[in-house]
């Protein structure tokens, strides 16, 4: 958790109604709005002007945004309908009884020129006590170095082998979903009465167990 420069207060509650218009979600998705979600304060923007850092790679600002929800449940489409809405990183802090969640997706501009963003995967914190210490905010020399050092903490694990940000992001999501492909597996060992069959699921529990292993 980060304490924030005062400088960087914004701290204007964001309309659904807004979220809708520019992102054009399902009937399904606003009903998510209606149900999961409280209120939404846009909290903080983070700019050369408010923490004295030069913008690089198309990073300009980096937004933070505070949550209060009604279930401390939220569905990932969500923060993916808000994600579209906004065209800048966005740093969630969830709130439920007491207790706060940081969520964001890895943003990056897209290469073709635009003002397009591409979203690459959703992570998140555990729940803790919103009383939690913080800290001052990551040393960074610029923008996109700084939105970097606020995702590492969300993403739970650090480049390695000279990796970027984003080639992190897209091992991760490798990790996860090869991880779901072997719980699924498991699964169906569990009800699997032939032998024969169990033999075959369960050399492929072992092929993705290895898969796994070479890059995590």
């Amino acid at each position: 958790m980060y304490a924030y420069p005062e400088k960087a207060i914004f701290n204007k509650v964001l309309p659904k109604n807004l979220i809708y218009k520019e992102a054009r979600p399902t009937r399904k998705v606003k009903d998510l709005f209606v149900s999961q979600v409280q209120e939404i304060i846009w909290k903080y923007k983070l700019s050369p002007d408010t923490v004295n850092l030069p913008k690089k790679g198309g990073y300009t600002e980096i937004q933070v945004f505070e949550i209060q929800l009604k279930t401390d449940e939220l569905a990932p489409v969500v923060l993916a309908t808000i994600d579209k809405a906004i065209p800048y990183p966005i740093i969630f802090r969830l709130y439920c009884d007491g207790q706060i969640k940081v969520v964001a997706a890895h943003k990056r501009p897209a290469a073709d020129g635009t003002k397009n963003w591409i979203v690459d995967g959703q992570f998140e914190t555990e729940w803790v006590a919103v009383d939690k210490a913080v800290g001052p905010l990551p040393v960074a020399l610029d923008m996109k170095s700084l939105y970097e050092q606020m995702m590492l903490p969300i993403l739970g694990s650090q480049p390695c082998n000279g990796e970027s940000l984003s080639e992190l992001v897209q091992r991760l999501d490798l990790v996860r979903k090869k991880e779901r492909e072997r719980q699924l597996l498991e699964s169906r060992l569990r009800k699997e009465k032939q032998f024969n069959r169990k033999v075959e699921i369960n050399a492929e529990i072992r092929t993705l167990s290895t898969e796994l292993e070479k890059i995590q």
